[in-house]
């Protein structure tokens, strides 16, 4: 199996760099460091059946990428491997000179737009989702469909649980039949006795639907019946995506978000509006710069000192500059794939020459 350490012992490294936050230029004093590199597979496991794209560490702060899979995801337009391309000398920690032909102007291309800008969108309308639900929190005690029924009376509707407590009812011993030509109204009936078998109006508090009752000839409905089965899908979906949320959200980042306020992911919005300028930069400028010029404005999002409608507006003009830009660019549609190719094979039969 091989491991990075492997890969270093045996020199097969062809480039090594610091990523992320310091090579943004937005390092801080509890910043991470993490390591991106591209290597290169014994000629035994390149030619045979041991091909392996990727190798990282356990904590995943440590990514390597083989030298095929790194021009493939090129080629593709993927932010992070165009960025560790476009890294800054001064965070590079080793290049072999084969890397020197590998040029980031050979790859960008008006696909960026989709890649760049189009994951930095996803990431708003995430945003938008945990805004959402820090506004809106989801009691924990579930509701039941009996929640979203009503009892029509009066040119109106009242809550039919409070119907059933001021009549002195039981759900248990209610019957409910359709309405031709309706939906989601019922014909309410009521068994005192228990006797006539009717059903109640749900079986229990998981029901995601009436029960419908056979009444016997006769029998005269006690009142007219509402259920709001579209309100009870949308709450029932509210609940589940709020509650898994709550479980899978990652507690010390959350608890930083709720002590400035904002309702929003201030770090995760902060490289969201890096991401959508690098992507302004490409179809502006015609090549990727990855060191950012406004640290202090980024820096002051990540610590919540925006408002989330401020955040929004800024993300909201930046993608209208994308638009702009990418519909003068003079970039190509899609990487030259014959071109990058060629500069792969070429890398390859030098490495195993």
């Amino acid at each position: 199996m091989l491991t990075i350490k492997y890969l270093k012992e045996n020199k097969l490294i062809l480039f090594e760099a610091i990523s992320g936050s310091r090579s943004f230029g937005l390092t801080t004093e509890n910043s991470d460091t993490d390591i991106k590199g591209v290597y290169y597979l014994p000629k035994i496991d390149f030619f045979g059946l041991n091909y392996i794209p990727q190798i990282s560490n356990e904590t995943n702060d440590e990514v390597y990428y083989e030298i095929g899979r790194f021009v493939e995801l090129l080629q593709k337009n993927n932010p992070n491997i165009l960025e560790i391309l476009a890294t800054p000398e001064d965070c590079i920690l080793h290049k072999d000179p084969l890397m020197d032909l590998l040029i980031p102007e050979d790859f960008l291309s008006k696909l960026c737009k989709d890649t760049f800008a189009g994951y930095a969108i996803s990431q708003i309308r995430k945003a938008k989702g945990l805004n959402k639900k820090i506004l809106n929190p989801v009691e924990k005690e579930r509701k039941s469909l009996l929640d979203f029924c009503y009892s029509l009376e009066n040119n109106g509707s009242v809550s039919l649980k409070k119907w059933l407590v001021e009549n002195g009812k039981s759900q248990e011993k209610c019957g409910l039949i359709n309405i031709d030509n309706t939906k989601g109204n019922f014909a309410l009936f009521y068994d005192e006795t228990a006797t006539l078998g009717y059903r109640g109006i749900i079986q229990n508090e998981e029901s995601n639907q009436v029960s419908l009752s056979s009444i016997p000839k006769g029998e005269k409905s006690l009142a007219y019946l509402f259920c709001n089965l579209d309100a009870y899908s949308v709450y029932c979906k509210d609940y589940r995506e709020y509650w898994k949320w709550v479980s899978e959200r990652n507690e010390d980042r959350y608890n930083v978000n709720q002590n400035h306020g904002q309702n929003y992911d201030s770090k995760n919005m902060m490289h969201t509006i890096r991401l959508l300028q690098s992507c302004e930069g490409i179809f502006k400028n015609n090549t990727l710069k990855i060191k950012v010029e406004n640290r202090e404005e980024l820096l002051d999002i990540k610590a919540g000192n925006w408002s989330y409608e401020k955040v929004m507006e800024k993300a909201e003009d930046l993608i209208k500059s994308i638009d702009y830009y990418h519909s003068i660019s003079k970039l190509p549609d899609f990487p030259n794939l014959e071109k990058t190719t060629k500069v792969l094979i070429e890398i390859r039969e030098k490495l195993y020459s």
